[in-house]
């Protein structure tokens, strides 16, 4: 019984650490500005 209590406090802990790692984890995605020239219709082409 003591072997399945200290087993349920890991799993919590597990679960606990992946959704701190979620929030407060580097995360975030890398941005760069995309700069592409498009063709108008009707400027005299």
């Amino acid at each position: 019984m003591r072997l399945l209590k200290v087993l349920v406090v890991l799993i919590l802990a597990a679960v606990i650490g992946l959704v701190g790692y979620a929030y407060f984890g580097d995360m975030d995605p890398k941005r760069q500005e995309v700069r592409q020239p498009i063709a108008a219709e009707g400027t005299g082409g």
